[in-house]
């Protein structure tokens, strides 16, 4: 399969530059940093000795890249302070590379790439990340918004329409999930307070 663009632009600036920022980095990748800034919020959530205090700020930064990538700006907001941070280009391309493999794994060589509306990845962002964001007191609950997180990303690299879908169906499979939940909770409050009176 040939090289993505992605990466092919993104291993020439760390080839070329002696010293990248992240500023850099997201100017080279342009709409594409969308993708890659929804994993590095997201894959951190995934573990769990670090999902509990991470995820309500990452939730938080997932909703307001996807309300920029739903307004339709060319490349997401950062502010100044997190651009200026230098970037370590040989754990930066490790991850890269890893990445890569494990997307050409999960791609298909007769799969097709179509561009993807910017209006529905925002819209589909923006709720993942409050689902990610919001205290559930449940089993996964911040496992799941965060892996439904890095499908999206992945989607946004990859313009597979496929992915987004069924991490739009995931997204929506995870509300009803918590809202069950949360019903059921109400239920047995309910039920053990008039017990209680």
């Amino acid at each position: 399969m040939s090289p993505r663009p992605f990466f092919s632009v993104l291993h020439d600036l760390l080839d070329h530059e002696r010293d990248v920022r992240l500023g850099e980095l997201l100017d080279a990748a342009g709409e594409q940093s969308y993708g890659l800034l929804i994993l590095l919020l997201a894959l951190p959530s995934l573990v769990p000795a670090l999902n509990t205090g991470l995820a309500p700020v990452g939730g938080a930064a997932v909703m307001a890249i996807g309300y920029q990538l739903g307004r339709g700006v060319p490349h997401p907001w950062v502010p100044q302070r997190v651009l200026a941070l230098p970037i370590h280009k040989g754990a930066i391309k490790n991850a890269l590379a890893r990445l890569e493999r494990l997307l050409l794994r999960w791609s298909s060589r007769t799969a097709e790439k179509h561009p993807l509306s910017h209006k529905w990845m925002g819209a589909a962002l923006i709720w993942t990340g409050f689902l990610l964001a919001v205290p559930v007191p449940l089993p996964f609950a911040n496992i799941i918004p965060a892996a439904i997180l890095c499908l999206l990303g992945a989607a946004l690299l990859e313009q597979r329409q496929d992915w987004a879908w069924a991490a739009t169906l995931a997204s929506l499979g995870t509300t009803v999930y918590f809202a069950l939940s949360a019903n059921l909770a109400f239920r047995i409050f309910r039920t053990l307070r008039s017990l209680a009176d």
